[in-house]
């Protein structure tokens, strides 16, 4: 595991969680998730995200210092991103600072260097309608192919074109060894089932593809044929918070593809057991931090 270079990329924010109880700051963030549940399972990757040089940038810095991610930093003029939830209404709310709002992410020689020695990628959250970063991703991971591990993760409120988001993400899912999707995702980006996304991304060239249906579970399908199914996994204790199980799957996924070669059924109905017990873990403690089953129960 220490030998193999994992470089994560997208966005790293604070989470402002506001509720009946009052408000919470979480250091949070798609790609950040990603990042530190893979260090909690025990690789040591790189974050490549905007961060400011703030009081937020510093809690983020110190977070990823903590659980022994990287960070490469892009510079951040209007500062750090913040997300606000607002779940004392019912559903959530999010409201992104102007921060989010104009993410992005530097292409200048660190950033590139660290991608072009990973031996994986995993993006996250990434701005795909801003066609310059789009170009300078697709550029950066072109060779060798299949080392890209994609979560198109769209979010409504931070998408100002949505047909060139999903121009952009859908080439880079062409050649992507795994892309996750959830059904809420396929929704926005294509106006289809998750099923049905299934089938576009791999008729699009991308290898498997992971489908997360939240209370449903999730799917694993890949190119050549295989389908794999698991149920949420039961453990003790109440569901405290859902924030960050899709993060939590896909690290745990990404985590077994770093670990073998192998890629019949047995491995991907073993990798998707595994991610559904840490998602469920996961959502048995306040925050997005990944947790793993019977730990801090």
């Amino acid at each position: 595991m220490a030998g193999q270079q994992i470089v994560v990329v997208g966005d790293a924010l604070i989470d402002e969680l506001r509720d009946e109880r009052g408000s919470r700051d979480f250091v949070g963030g798609a790609a950040l998730n990603v990042a530190v549940g893979l260090s909690v399972l025990g690789f040591s990757p790189t974050l490549l995200a905007m961060v400011g040089d703030d009081p937020d940038g510093d809690e983020i810095r110190a977070f990823l210092a903590e659980h022994g991610v990287g960070l490469i930093a892009t510079r951040a003029p209007r500062g750090s991103s913040r997300a606000v939830s607002d779940r004392s209404e019912g559903e959530p709310r999010y409201i992104f600072n102007d921060a989010a709002l104009n993410r992005r992410i530097g292409f200048d020689a660190p950033q590139r260097q660290a991608l072009r020695e990973a031996d994986l990628v995993l993006v996250s959250c990434f701005p795909f309608d801003d066609q310059f970063q789009a170009d300078a991703l697709a550029e950066s991971v072109a060779e060798p192919e299949r080392r890209l591990v994609l979560d198109a993760n769209p979010r409504p409120g931070l998408i100002h074109d949505l047909d060139r988001f999903a121009t952009n993400a859908n080439r880079a899912s062409a050649s992507a060894a795994l892309v996750k999707m959830g059904d809420e995702d396929a929704e926005l980006l294509y106006g289809t089932s998750l099923s049905d996304a299934e089938i576009l991304l791999l008729g699009l060239g991308a290898s498997a593809v992971l489908a997360t249906a939240g209370r449903h579970g999730a799917s694993i399908r890949t190119a050549d044929g295989i389908r794999v199914h698991e149920s949420i996994v039961s453990l003790p204790g109440p569901i405290v918070d859902t924030m960050g199980a899709g993060d939590a799957t896909l690290s745990s996924v990404a985590a077994s593809l770093l670990s073998t070669g192998e890629r019949g059924e047995e491995f991907w109905r073993s990798a998707l057991f595994r991610a559904m017990a840490i998602a469920a873990a996961t959502c048995r403690a306040e925050g997005a931090l990944l947790r793993l089953p019977g730990v801090g129960e």
